[in-house]
């Protein structure tokens, strides 16, 4: 009715995130006639990332993905107002952002982000509607205190982001976010209507492979440190880990690393290097450099036996993050001689 659509227009939504689950969210968010999305991504469009993020196109590829949205959305709706928020949310900023708006969508791909959406929405009373996904699999919640639990509730702490699984490792079916996306605008637009029962209280688990969804009943935490009796967390810190800090941006070169540049001189020079690629088998299939050694980082542990303590190693992956770790790795088992291949 009129009433229902004069509350979507004057509605405010803040999509954290505009890739996989941002995607669909945005586009069905901005076709039902909410008047204004904002949207919080500071990173840009990749080739990997079309099989999932349709709001983007091939010629998008290397634009920054709140310009690329933005033209998306007005041309799908024009009367809809976009904020633009183009920079990775960090704790010094976020409250004053979430803050101006009604309802926020996390569509993140990263825990530090995640928690620091939680207990921003939690301090402010501001509705978020979460959603996830991993390979097959994806979960979608409303986290809204003091109607429910928040996602301390479910996850009180973060997992050591070196037990997190970045987006190269772990990958996702590309149709799985469009789902997930599409509950999480759903309930976005109950909540403007005051419509239905919300995903409060609840968590939807959906399995692709399988074509089946579960449902838990998640109940408030007492002793949450957001969102308890006795709360702990009376301001937003930010905290390490997530995929999205390590495949986002190449790292930059720290001592001992060595640049692709001077890389390649010691290659055209013969040099004697063992070079070990630590990215997953799929990546390795779409290419890789001549005469190195493949042995993904989830396995190095146990593959250590294969590399001469006494060669000249250099580590590599896409961006510099995981060959880091694995450089690392062989440091700390009495390798001596070992290198990060800075960038990827």
């Amino acid at each position: 009715g009129l009433d229902g659509q004069d509350r979507l227009r004057k509605a405010r939504v803040l999509l954290i995130g505009a890739g996989g689950l941002g995607s669909p969210c945005a586009l069905y968010l901005a076709a039902a006639g909410v008047g204004t999305l904002g949207l919080v991504d500071g990173d840009r469009v990749d080739i990997s990332n079309l099989q999932r993020q349709v709001l983007h196109t091939t010629g998008d590829i290397g634009r920054s993905k709140i310009q690329s949205a933005r033209e998306t959305i007005e041309a799908l709706n024009p009367h809809v107002r976009v904020e633009a928020h183009e920079f990775r949310l960090a704790a010094d900023r976020a409250m004053d952002v979430i803050r101006n708006y009604d309802v926020v969508v996390d569509g993140t791909d990263n825990f530090a982000t995640r928690y620091l959406v939680n207990d921003a929405c939690v301090l402010l009373g501001k509705p978020n509607v979460h959603g996830s996904v991993f390979r097959f699999e994806g979960q979608a919640s409303v986290f809204w205190t003091p109607r429910g639990p928040c996602y301390r509730c479910l996850y009180p702490e973060p997992p050591p982001p070196e037990l997190a699984p970045n987006c190269a490792e772990a990958g996702v079916l590309g149709v799985l976010p469009g789902l997930i996306g599409l509950v999480q605008a759903t309930e976005t637009v109950k909540i403007i209507l005051g419509l239905g029962e919300l995903l409060v209280g609840r968590l939807l688990l959906y399995h692709a492979l399988q074509m089946r969804f579960r449902e838990l009943s998640i109940p408030r935490d007492p002793a949450c440190p957001v969102c308890g009796d006795h709360p702990t967390i009376r301001a937003l810190s930010d905290s390490e880990g997530g995929c999205a800090a390590a495949t986002a941006l190449p790292s930059p070169a720290l001592e001992g690393d060595v640049r692709p540049r001077d890389l390649k001189r010691e290659l055209d020079r013969q040099t004697a290097l063992v070079l070990v690629d630590v990215r997953e088998p799929h990546e390795w299939k779409a290419g890789h450099l001549r005469a190195a050694v493949h042995i993904p980082l989830g396995q190095l542990a146990s593959r250590m036996g294969e590399l001469d303590r006494d060669a000249k190693i250099v580590c590599y992956c896409r961006t510099g993050a995981r060959s880091a770790r694995a450089a690392d790795l062989l440091r700390k088992a009495g390798f001596i001689n070992v290198r990060n291949l800075a960038g990827g």
